[in-house]
């Protein structure tokens, strides 16, 4: 892909919710001219502390697309999230609209499965979401155009979605002056995702970049917004520096993080596309915590 690549026909309106407990960013993206919509990433509210359960966050999206009158065609996730609850299968069940994830996402099942040592109890063919796109699969959000880019690095299963003029990069990039996202989970790979990152800055340079996180630097306000032109001119992870030192970098910084903590919580929970577990024979929900699977980071 080249810079010269046209962005699909179309503006749409996109509207972000910031969830400040796991600085994620939540997406409406609606075509003024049908009212039709897609959600991307919503989050599911979990206090783990309590292991208390809510959909405030995704409530709130429901009460933006009553309030403008908009129609939904898709939820979507951008990839299996480490740090956060998709609440894609509560709002299917409210909506009935269909969700959508990456192909790859049987790989990442696969993955998770042995990890959590969970048999048979866990397909591991997609069959939780109503449609896998495949890397470079058309569909459209009302009347506008859009596909999908297969972004792996941060995890095995990562899309970007392209609508109209705006790009939902999810865990690739993050705001330019944060950098980009880490690549050490399961299945990651820092040059994966340095490749990742040049296909999305191949998109022409006006393109809206919208964020997954934002982790407020210096305590500035949150943002999710960029262009193309202003990753490529200012994010200190891109300007100037080639592949190889790109994956020295994130490889150094990457070994100095903790692991999220919800890693393993959340992708029991995503990897069933937004579901919770089953209930017991009590009638209650329990979450699986494998013990010594992660490097655990010890902090002195």
């Amino acid at each position: 892909m080249t810079g010269t690549m046209r962005i699909s026909e179309g503006r749409p309106v996109v509207a972000g919710f910031f969830e400040p407990r796991t600085f994620s960013i939540q997406y409406v993206v609606s075509d003024p001219a049908t009212r039709r919509c897609a959600i991307i990433d919503p989050v599911l509210d979990f206090e783990e502390n309590a292991g208390a359960t809510a959909t405030h966050s995704a409530d709130a999206l429901l009460d933006y697309i009553r309030g403008e009158g908009l129609d939904v065609e898709w939820i979507l996730d951008t990839h299996p999230h480490a740090d956060h609850f998709s609440a894609a299968g509560y709002l299917h069940d409210v909506l009935g609209a269909p969700t959508a994830i990456g192909a790859e996402v049987t790989r990442v099942q696969t993955l998770w499965q042995e990890i959590y040592n969970l048999g048979d109890t866990l397909a591991t063919d997609g069959s939780q979401w109503s449609h896998l796109f495949a890397a470079g699969e058309a569909f459209r959000v009302g009347s506008l155009d859009a596909r999908v880019l297969y972004s792996p690095g941060h995890t095995l299963a990562s899309v970007t979605y392209v609508i109209g003029d705006a790009a939902f990069v999810h865990d690739t990039l993050f705001q330019p002056d944060f950098g980009t996202a880490r690549a050490d989970f399961p299945g990651g790979d820092a040059g994966q995702l340095w490749d990742s990152i040049q296909a999305i800055l191949a998109l022409p340079e006006e393109t809206r970049l919208f964020t997954g996180h934002d982790y407020m630097p210096d305590g500035r306000e949150p943002r999710w917004e960029s262009t193309v032109g202003e990753q490529k001119a200012h994010n200190p992870h891109v300007a100037g520096i080639t592949r190889d030192d790109y994956v020295a970098l994130r490889n150094r910084r990457d070994a100095g993080l903790p692991m999220p903590r919800l890693i393993l919580h959340s992708l029991q929970v995503n990897t069933r596309g937004g579901r919770l577990p089953e209930p017991e024979d009590n009638g209650r929900r329990y979450l699986k915590i494998p013990l010594d699977c992660l490097d655990a980071r010890w902090r002195g």
